[in-house]
């Protein structure tokens, strides 16, 4: 798998990360009924812009990663992946940096998912269960993984 670039979003993002969106989120946002305006569409993707991360490979830009640590958890706000480059261990990826991440923290890892949205078999498969449910959201959570390297006693 060719590596993997992150940079942290700007404004000039702006028309990458709105399509980014509607590619991916238009048809799960349809399902549970959610807001998927232009409006609606904007604000989520200003909404913790600090932590937003472009994801590139060869040169392109074909995601976005949102996801930051609290003081109990590591959290995932959002991951995108363009549709011309998800099933090819991507996103599958991505999540276990976060989760290595956390783990060398001591700390789970947190993201919620929309109800039918596929990427949950992912979740799941990585670890992350099912801890409690909000309307149309599932919080999910995948404790730190052991270390594969101990301190020696």
């Amino acid at each position: 798998m060719p590596a993997l670039e992150f940079r942290n979003a700007t404004e000039a993002d702006m028309p990458f990360l709105i399509a980014l969106r509607n590619a991916t989120m238009s048809e799960h946002l349809e399902r549970v009924n959610a807001a998927r305006d232009d409006a609606a569409q904007l604000a989520r993707v200003l909404s913790l812009f600090e932590h937003a991360r472009i994801v590139s490979m060869n040169g392109r830009d074909i995601g976005l990663l949102k996801a930051y640590k609290e003081p109990t958890r590591w959290y995932i706000a959002q991951i995108q992946i363009a549709p011309e480059f998800q099933r090819q261990g991507l996103g599958r990826a991505i999540i276990e940096n976060v989760l290595n991440r956390a783990s060398r923290d001591q700390l789970p890892t947190a993201l919620k998912v929309l109800t039918g949205n596929p990427a949950r078999r992912l979740y799941e498969a990585l670890g992350f269960r099912e801890v409690a449910r909000e309307d149309v959201d599932h919080l999910m959570v995948c404790p730190p993984r052991p270390d594969p390297f101990p301190a020696s006693a």
